[in-house]
């Protein structure tokens, strides 16, 4: 598994940021780092049952905190829009009464619905808030508890299984159009002290996009962007049609990474100067 041995081997700080976005609780994500390192995935997911039973009401609430209400993921939140695409496609009729039912069970409970909506149907979802109404709160704490555990271990194998991706765009904002034909290599280092190492190389296209690259390695700590743009910038296609040598020869970004996410970092080049961004 590409990102159990990057979980093992990665430093404190990054972990417990990765574990963060996995579960809000700062108490569960202290006993699952504590585990480490674990030998197999089954005992990462030993771990989470484990953290999960053990959290109190307060640990519970922080948890449930994470989460946005059914229905409603955050921008940027593409964990939950991924759990909840049940709902993306659900009529407007229906999405009308989650937003009232989801009302109701805070008015009740005093926090978000929180199921695992991963492949239920919006029915599904509504079925369930309406059922689960009628709880006592005791009873629909543990219920929560149980639907959190259900979450994380979703979100920890995709942690697990999945290598992170990258992909980018580079727009011309001198000309306000896509730059057509910049190399782009992109590097990987296990570790802050590298080595690195050149993984993939790509020229961005005509809409400026390098959208083919591959999933980086799973060990993989830090990213690399080089961009090579004294080509463009100083030849026919760049904003200055040729008149002379590029101001700077290229563009480099280094970022963090963690399996299992994926990251489009743009670069907004002019001949005098460069920004980048993490973008969706």
């Amino acid at each position: 598994m590409p990102g159990l041995s990057w979980l093992n081997g990665a430093d404190e700080r990054a972990v417990r940021q990765a574990l963060r976005r996995v579960c809000a609780s700062s108490a569960w994500g202290g006993r699952v780092l504590a585990e480490r390192p674990f030998a197999h995935h089954e005992a990462l997911l030993v771990a989470n049952d484990t953290a999960t039973a053990a959290l109190t009401d307060e640990g519970l609430a922080e948890a449930i905190g994470g989460h946005p209400p059914i229905g409603r993921p955050e921008d940027g939140d593409a964990a939950s829009a991924r759990e909840q695409a049940g709902m993306a496609g659900a009529p407007a009729d229906l999405k009308a009464e989650m937003l009232a039912l989801n009302l109701a069970y805070q008015d009740r409970f005093g926090h978000v619905f929180l199921i695992c909506a991963t492949g239920l149907s919006a029915e599904q979802l509504r079925d369930a808030l309406r059922l689960r109404l009628g709880n006592s709160p005791d009873a629909e704490r543990e219920i929560v508890r149980a639907e959190l555990g259900k979450i994380n271990r979703i979100r920890l194998t995709r942690l697990t299984e999945s290598a992170a991706t990258v992909s980018t765009h580079v727009l011309d904002t001198a000309r306000g159009r896509p730059a057509t034909g910049v190399p782009v290599t992109l590097s990987a280092a296990a570790a802050p002290a590298g080595p690195w190492v050149a993984h993939a190389a790509s020229l961005t296209d005509e809409d400026g996009r390098c959208a083919q690259l591959p999933a980086l390695p799973g060990d993989t700590a830090l990213a690399r962007l080089t961009f090579a743009v004294e080509p463009y910038l100083a030849g026919p296609a760049g904003p200055d049609d040729g008149a002379g040598a590029a101001f700077f020869p290229e563009a480099t970004v280094v970022f963090s990474v963690v399996p299992g996410e994926h990251y489009h970092v743009p670069l907004l080049l002019s001949p005098f100067g460069y920004s980048v961004y993490r973008g969706s």
